[in-house]
């Protein structure tokens, strides 16, 4: 494996933060965004089926329980 001194390694990685796409301040609202909402969407269905299954067993150890 080849090493590299420590500028040379500063010198490599200023060259490939230089390259990277920043996202732009829309972007990073919107994506905000969408995560919110998903999330959102995704608590409110496993709140509905951890009711739907709570509920089933509920009456089913009511009906069938000693």
């Amino acid at each position: 494996m080849a090493t590299t001194n420590p500028f040379q390694f500063i010198q490599q990685v200023r060259t490939e933060v230089g390259k990277i796409a920043w996202p732009g301040q829309r972007e990073v609202l919107v994506t905000s965004a969408m995560v919110l909402v998903m999330s959102t969407l995704t608590a409110i269905f496993f709140f509905f089926v951890d009711w739907a299954i709570r509920s089933g067993l509920a009456f089913t150890l009511t009906t069938f329980g000693s």
